[in-house]
């Protein structure tokens, strides 16, 4: 699974980030509100951990943004100041869950577990998207007309991050990020190659190509 860390304190980020990927998550780190939200609307993760007190943008504002722009990731929000009015703010931003400094990384770890968890019971595993239903238990993708396409790995994971995003314009950057460690080199035309492969598979107009843009998952809506 893939996280997202929004924290100033470089020092706590990258104890975070060790912490959390000895847990096998994969993790991505920011230490401003301005990237941070950026790497948000860009790339789809499993849970972000946001800081509130950020430079650029308050993590609150963040938070708010991505709701109204019906981003739905699951959020657990840091903060020094644990008081009951900031819980409250940043539960009515939408919030999935709080945790105040200081606080112990194995708290942070099985409270990550448990709103992944929830959030993946709540489509029951099950994403649908244009007729299309993407089943992560069985990694396989159904038509409208019954038909049950088997998925590699990697298209698997590429339909994953359509699905949950679907009115998105994915580049290839964005669509290497959620895929790839960032700092691992892979050259962007595997992209194409993965993108022509769904195409066989789903129907060529189920992806929109936009030229010095990206893709669109648009099933039905053609080239």
């Amino acid at each position: 699974m893939r996280i997202l860390i929004i924290e100033d304190d470089q020092v706590l980020a990258n104890q975070l980030k060790r912490k959390l990927e000895a847990a096998h998550f994969a993790v991505d780190m920011v230490y401003n509100g301005t990237d941070g939200e950026a790497m948000g609307n860009e790339t789809v993760y499993h849970a972000v951990v946001l800081d509130l007190g950020l430079p650029g943008q308050s993590g609150l504002t963040i938070l708010k943004n991505w709701r109204k722009n019906n981003n739905i990731v699951p959020v657990i929000i840091l903060t020094a100041r644990n008081t009951w009015q900031e819980r409250v703010q940043g539960i009515d931003a939408g919030a999935d869950d709080y945790l105040g400094k200081p606080f112990h990384v194995e708290e942070l770890v099985a409270r990550l577990k448990a709103i992944t968890h929830r959030y993946s019971a709540r489509s029951q595993g099950k994403w649908r998207v244009g007729g299309f239903c993407l089943d992560e238990e069985r990694q396989c993708i159904t038509k409208e007309d019954g038909e049950t396409v088997a998925l590699t790995a990697m298209e698997f994971r590429l339909m994953r991050v359509f699905m949950l995003a679907p009115t998105r314009i994915h580049s290839k950057e964005s669509l290497l990020e959620a895929l790839y460690d960032l700092d691992k080199e892979v050259d962007h035309n595997i992209i194409e190659v993965y993108i022509n492969h769904l195409r066989k598979k789903l129907g060529k107009e189920s992806f929109r190509t936009l030229r010095w843009q990206g893709y669109l998952f648009a099933p039905g809506e053609g080239e």
